[in-house]
Order: structure tokens, then sequence, then C-alpha cells
């Protein structure tokens, strides 16, 4: 792999205002901006790296675990949906992120969708197109998202 392509964060974008990503570095941390991100929301247990949230961007932690066990709290999706909707009525940009990008972070961006007034399956069809390794059908996943659904409208 070139010297590049590693430097190079896993970012696809879902919309004019929202992106999805892997863990960002660091080193993201101005790739990151350049896009016009405002906010990031880490679903990851782990505590992101203090340099990717710097002004502008601010960073909301919402610890997960990505796990079927252990299902994502809808008050943790409510909240970072209820700190996007704001910014993305500002025309600015939100990221959302995980560890790889697959799971939790596009459970969290299916429910900024829905904020912003998609119905659940139009958020999930959306991410896939958007996102190729993004797996919003896997039961547990799936199961949050429609569950948020129910009770934000």
């Amino acid at each position: 792999m070139s010297g590049e392509a590693q430097r190079l964060p896993d970012i696809s974008q879902i919309t004019d205002y929202l992106y999805i990503s892997a863990w960002p570095k660091g080193e993201h941390a101005a790739e990151i901006r350049a896009l016009g991100v405002r906010l990031i929301l880490s679903m990851h247990w782990r505590r992101p790296v203090k340099t990717v949230g710097h002004p502008p961007v601010r960073l909301l932690w919402l610890p997960t675990v990505d796990t079927p066990l252990t299902p994502m709290p809808i008050f943790l999706l409510r909240r970072g949906v209820e700190a996007a909707l704001p910014v993305v009525r500002q025309g600015e940009r939100v990221l959302v992120h995980c560890k790889a990008g697959v799971h939790r972070s596009v459970a969290m961006a299916c429910c900024v969708l829905i904020g912003a007034g998609y119905t659940a399956e139009e958020a999930m069809r959306l991410v896939k197109e958007r996102r190729a390794v993004a797996d919003p059908d896997a039961w547990y996943i799936r199961r949050r998202i429609l569950k948020f659904e129910q009770e934000w409208r």
C-alpha cells in the first residue's frame, strides 16, 4: 500500500452534510476539517484522539460496543441526533465514526437521517448505496435503527 493510501482516512460521503468513517487518526484531522466537518460523533468505546476534535471541529464521544449482546442505548443515539441536527441546519457537516465504519457509525448515521426526515428504510438504503462496507441489515443494528425511528416519531 502506498504512503498516500495509508495516510488518507476511510471516509464515505452519505449526503451533502453527513459522512461515515472508520476510526480517524490524529493525522486525519486536517482532511476532516477540509471536508467542512464541524461535528464528529464518535461511536467507539475508546475515546478518540483529541487532535481530531480541535476547533472548529467539535467531538462528541458516545461510547458504545458492537455486539448483539449489548444493544446501543437509544438515549445515546438520540443524543447524537440532537447534537447533529443543529449543525446540519447551519449548513455544516457531521462525521460519524466507529472502529470500521460498518455497524455503530452506520446506525448513528441512519438515525441522523431519520432526524432529518428520512424513514428508517430510506436511510438504511442510502447508507448502503454510499458506503460499500455499511451493514445496517445486521439484525441487532437494524433493530436499533427501527426502534430509534419509532421513538423519534
